[in-house]
């Protein structure tokens, strides 16, 4: 099936939440931080209040009857709780924090009228480097926690120090996984209009991934119950996780609009989506490697240390990036021995939250790194040690007790070898050293948590408890009509589930209305990240449209006077089993069940034809290979990916087309990170990459044509054996690159202890190498 959203989207017919338009609405604009840390001594708005058509500017004590907006993180007690007011109050703790709102008719009128906000600053010192962040003497970013550090926690599974103790190799890295966002291509956006009647309504628009977890995080906020807050979010133009917070900013706009009595809207600028967005994925990592003479793998141990930028994000915290980078280390090894720590210092930058990929990006590239190290220290083919220590293809408990549902892990290891042929490879590999020519080839295995829900959030140390539902209802012509607390922001909910509906019910697709994005229409659910929305949206459907169709059936056998059991519902048609003549349309039960009367059975006379059912699954984990060649110019520093070739498993799967999307949109994600995507500070805290010249991300001059492969290893716990797939892609890249460029270089005894991978940083590292090289020679 192709995308049913697809011609509506490229014929421009798509509603954004910048298409949203009032009569009489307002344009905000943000004065923002210039520093990154400094106390706000004063603010004056009289030059820009002297603007014609500017109408009010507020700042921090205009909204002091806002609550703070709190971040818990997960419900744990080793988790620092930090609060922050909206607007900020009397410190400003990154560059970009917002301090005031200017409102005016136009958006143009109120960039004008911030630029002329006179802000008073008492610069304080800023907090940079996350390491000494930790420090006892560092200063501190938020006085009122009493300490930088959100969170430190520790795990261990085995004995990790006998296993060092007792191996014959022990290799140790340290890596830094760069900082990146997802930078989608529609930024964030919010309109608010208030009506004043019956204790004060807010109605929302957002470009949010989650709209009813929205509501419930900033009603509190705005002080009104959940009910008397809606939220609207129509089509999203990309999010990649970054849209599944909550911002300042969805909270200050309603405000002003309540306090200004006109709707307002804002729409965020490149540099605001950059600077004060969310980031991701900054990450000192340390993994440790104990093996045997043999290859055998006997422990792990990994320290995570995550820069978390001035605030802890809501809801998801930073340990969406250190927490699931230590929990996995073991990924698809059987490796029984496993410790981690994890620390998530505050700096003066901007938040780190939930990003394509979150944690298990960093986690994947200092576990794979450190394993093509150690196969090199051991004179060992990397492909073939991964293999000998790789866990088996069936139902797996990892040493931190998460529940494997099933994979092909050597078997994707295996096709991706195949995809690049490795075994020629590796003669071209020889002959292109002979020519001068530097090519590398790298591998990166992965497992990928999906169908994010409460099970597979305790098991990976974020113990969230979720909620989702869906409603399916038959209308009285025979079509169907679906409700779901699922959002999509590109992944092509309308298609997919209606599929998983139509199949359900036995009829034509194309009579299936996927709704979804309006808290007053829709049921209540957590919203799409974490790949979760095929495994949660083909349970929670399947569910209520099984109860709809166990309805069907039975009036069904009540018209054509046959058993329930002799019903089968295909093509909008109710036959009897084995007497294709006698039949009954869909639209003909529909109208009977609406309005049978007495005839209905009781509980159709009480609930209709509409169903509605919530769907908590157990553990889905996906699981797949990248492969990466690349060849490097030891000249210039620039990598050419030459070939990526990528497994995926993701049980059964749903849609191929839109798998496979998913799976090379991600790794274009991943390249990006690998190579490009960096989001870079001063010393003094100053951001730098404000702009799409200084933050990169890949074109399709860097995205080689992608060889994609599929094996189906259906979930032994989810409905219908489907698993998860969206960031998959993100995960696994950017450590297949990364092996790739090492390997490409070993000649020169590279050793690469970051991303990005610059053409810059390959130079320094060349250089290095070749002064290095020089010494000996001398000597």
């Amino acid at each position: 099936m192709q995308r049913v959203e697809d011609p509506r989207l490229l014929a421009g017919r798509g509603r954004f939440v910048d298409d949203v338009a009032f009569p009489g609405m307002l344009h905000a604009a943000f004065v923002r931080s210039p520093h990154a840390h400094a106390r706000i001594v004063s603010v004056d708005a009289s030059a820009a209040l002297a603007v014609d058509g500017v109408l009010a500017v507020y700042t921090a004590k205009d909204v002091d009857w806002l609550a703070p907006l709190v971040s818990s993180g997960p419900m744990r007690d080793d988790v620092c709780v930090q609060s922050r007011t909206p607007l900020a109050a009397s410190t400003a703790r990154h560059v970009g924090d917002p301090v005031a709102v200017v409102v005016a008719r136009s958006p143009y009128l109120a960039e004008d009228g911030r630029d002329l906000v006179d802000v008073e600053w008492d610069a304080l010192p800023p907090v940079v480097d996350p390491l000494q962040a930790l420090e006892p003497d560092s200063p501190l970013v938020d006085e009122e926690l009493g300490t930088n550090n959100i969170c430190h926690a520790e795990q261990s599974a085995g004995d990790v120090d006998a296993a060092f103790a007792d191996a014959d190799y022990v290799t140790s890295i340290r890596f830094h996984s760069g900082r990146s966002t997802a930078a989608p291509i529609e930024g964030r956006g919010v309109v608010a209009e208030y009506e004043d009647r019956g204790g004060g309504r807010y109605n929302i628009y957002s470009s949010t991934q989650m709209p009813h977890l929205l509501r419930m995080f900033i009603a509190p906020v705005l002080g009104v119950p959940a009910g008397r807050v809606t939220i609207k979010a129509p089509d999203v133009g990309g999010a990649f996780g970054l849209k599944c917070t909550v911002f300042p900013e969805d909270i200050v706009i309603p405000a002003v609009a309540r306090l200004s009595g006109h709707p307002v809207k804002w729409i965020e600028d490149r540099w605001e989506n950059l600077a004060a967005g969310v980031h991701s994925k900054d990450m000192v990592c340390t993994m440790e490697i104990a093996a045997k003479a043999d290859g055998t793998m006997t422990a792990f141990r990994g320290r995570f240390v995550t820069d978390s930028g001035a605030y802890s994000s809501v809801p998801f915290s930073p340990l969406v990036d250190s927490q699931v980078a230590g929990v996995y280390l073991s990924s698809c090894y059987d490796v029984q021995n496993v410790a981690y720590s994890i620390d998530n210092p505050l700096t003066n930058k901007c938040q780190i939250g939930a990003v394509r990929g979150v944690g298990w990006v960093p986690g994947q590239l200092a576990r794979e790194v450190a394993i093509d190290r150690l196969a090199r220290t051991m004179g060992k083919d990397p492909v073939e040690l991964r293999l000998q220590n790789m866990i088996g293809p069936e139902v797996y408990t990892t040493p931190f007790g998460q529940t494997y549902d099933g994979g092909s892990y050597a078997a994707a290891l295996e096709q991706a070898r195949d995809a690049v042929d490795y075994a020629e490879f590796r003669q071209r590999q020889l002959r292109a050293r002979e020519d001068g020519r530097y090519l590398g080839v790298g591998f990166s295995p992965f497992v990928e948590p999906t169908g994010w829900a409460s099970a597979s959030a305790a098991a990976g140390g974020m113990p969230i408890p979720f909620f989702d539902t869906a409603s399916v209802t038959v209308e009285t012509d025979g079509s169907v009509t679906v409700t779901t607390g699922l959002h999509s922001d590109g992944q092509g909910h309308e298609t997919t589930l209606a599929q998983v509906t139509a199949d359900e019910l036995g009829v034509a697709m194309d009579s299936v209305r996927i709704v979804y994005g309006d808290t007053d229409s829709s049921v209540f659910g957590m919203g799409t990240y974490a790949s979760r929305s095929a495994v949660l949206g083909f349970g929670s459907i399947r569910e209520s449209a099984g109860q709809v169709r166990d309805r069907l059936t039975r009036i069904a056998a009540s018209l054509l006077e046959a058993d329930p059991s002799d019903i089968d519902l295909v093509d909008g048609v109710a036959r009897v089993k084995g007497v294709p003549d006698k039949s009954v349309p869909l639209q003909q039960i529909a109208l009977f069940g609406y309005f049978g009367g007495t005839a209905r059975p009781d509980d159709i006379q009480r609930d209709g034809l509409t169903a509605t059912a919530g769907y908590d699954p157990g553990e889905t984990y996906a699981n797949g290979c990248a492969a990466a060649v690349v060849e490097v110019d030891v000249e210039t520093g620039l990598v050419t990916i030459e070939q990526l070739a990528a497994v995926e498993d993701c049980g059964v799967v749903l849609n191929p087309t839109i798998v496979k999307g998913q799976v090379a949109g991600a790794i274009a994600n991943g390249i990006g990170i690998a190579l490009l995507e960096e989001l870079a500070y001063e010393d003094n805290g100053e951001f730098i990459s404000g702009n799409l010249i200084n933050y990169l991300y890949p074109s399709t001059t860097e995205v080689p044509s992608l060889t994609l492969h599929s094996i189906e290893t259906p979930s032994a716990v989810s409905a219908g054996g489907v698993k998860g797939v969206g960031e998959a892609g993100t995960i696994a890249a950017p450590a297949a690159i990364v092996n790739a460029i090492t390997d490409a270089l070993s000649p020169f005894g590279i050793t690469i202890e970051k991303t990005p991978v610059t053409p810059e940083y390959l130079r320094q590292l060349l250089r290095a190498a070749d002064h290095d090289r020089n010494k000996l020679v001398g000597a």
